[in-house]
């Protein structure tokens, strides 16, 4: 989605009511930022928002980037702010065979995730969140999620080998059906490292 180089637009104030609706966003769609929402937002905080190409908006906060969001679809993390808050969001990871791909905005596909080297929530993961529970999910030493991610749910794209995340996006399928199916697409269009977006965020 962001492949290529994005030149920076003027940005805007947000209202004080439209901050407030994305922090509860935010806390609804990612439950485990809870303990560091008002790092992230403080509630004083002057949140601005910036145009981006293919009807994106990029949402800025004393010019370090958060979220992002395409037309009314759920909000995104930048990748800075998931390297500030690795344990606020889901994960899954892709093998050493499958950074390349990735990281040059190809669709990341099932294989790079159930060979060795990839990580799909652990077996006998609950298929769903708990209410009450939100803040109890977490990986393991393994990398694997405690639970089972749906299709539509926005995740983060760790790397074998590597500390940080390299991309985040959508699934386009849910990880039950990707460990029981083996093939197919995961995560279209994600933003990943070096993409227009990250070095957006790098000026």
């Amino acid at each position: 989605m962001f492949k290529k180089d994005i030149s920076a637009s003027p940005k805007q104030k947000l209202k004080s009511s439209v901050q407030r609706s994305l922090r509860q966003s935010l806390l609804s769609t990612y439950p485990l930022m809870t303990p560091y929402i008002d790092e992230i937002l403080p509630k004083k905080a002057s949140l601005e928002s910036m145009k981006l190409p293919d009807r994106n908006t990029l949402y800025v906060l004393e010019s370090e980037p958060l979220f992002y969001q395409q037309d009314t679809a759920g909000l995104l993390p930048h990748l800075r702010l998931v390297h500030r808050f690795p344990q606020a969001f889901p994960t899954i990871r892709i093998d050493r065979g499958a950074i390349r791909f990735v990281l040059s905005g190809a669709t990341l596909m099932a294989p790079g995730l159930t060979s060795q080297g990839g990580r799909l929530p652990m077996e006998g993961a609950a298929q769903s969140l708990e209410e009450g529970k939100e803040l109890d999910q977490r990986a393991d030493e393994e990398g694997r999620w405690s639970r089972e991610l749906a299709k539509g749910e926005p995740v983060v794209i760790m790397a074998e080998g590597k500390q940080e995340a390299c991309a985040v996006g959508i699934l386009v399928a849910g990880t039950a059906e990707v460990k029981a199916k083996g093939k197919g697409p995961v995560v279209e269009d994600a933003h990943f490292l070096g993409d227009g977006l990250w070095k957006l965020g790098a000026e």
